[in-house]
């Protein structure tokens, strides 16, 4: 079975962006580009909830990149199509879907922002591992990694790592129930 990674930049006060999806923030290098290399190496499913999808293709000029051997999945309950031809809409139960696709041969499966698309994931128990290169700076508000659950995740670490920036890559594998 594929394992579903959720993970992505966030500030040490856990968000993915300001308010107006900004990420002006994040300290980018070179060490921080080997790492996503690497992680997407072992991936050849992206999903997304239709907030952070918004936010990305505003910062892409209105078009995502497609990534060559990855599909992307955009889950969103009030479109009616998507407004690009690199990710495909799905308006069906998103539990049941990645359910499917969990369940398919083939590499890992990644879910980027969404902390709200990622609450009922996580309620599904469909989520197996959580990376975040946490960046040292406190926003004070903006869009949220995690909104309440219903129930407590327990966790075990599996990577920690520093990098020059100051900023921390954490991994860790989810306690199934």
């Amino acid at each position: 079975m594929r394992k579903l990674i959720f993970g992505g930049a966030n500030s040490l006060d856990n968000f993915f962006a300001r308010k107006d999806g900004s990420v002006d923030w994040l300290l980018f290098n070179d060490e921080v580009a080997e790492v996503m290399k690497g992680s997407f190496d072992n991936v050849d499913i992206v999903l997304l909830g239709r907030k952070t999808f918004e936010v990305a293709l505003k910062h892409g000029g209105g078009k995502s990149q497609a990534m060559p051997g990855i599909t992307s999945y955009v889950f969103s309950r009030t479109w009616k199509e998507s407004p690009d031809p690199n990710a495909q809409l799905v308006t069906t139960d998103a539990v049941e879907f990645v359910r499917a696709l969990k369940a398919q041969s083939g590499k890992n499966i990644i879910l980027m922002g969404g902390g709200d698309f990622a609450r009922t994931l996580f309620e599904a128990d469909l989520i197996d591992e959580i990376g975040f290169n946490i960046h040292p700076v406190l926003l004070g508000s903006g869009i949220p990694i995690f909104f309440e659950m219903s129930r407590q995740i327990d966790l075990q670490l599996i990577e920690c790592k520093t990098f020059k920036t100051g900023c921390v890559l954490v991994r860790y594998a989810v306690k199934h129930r």
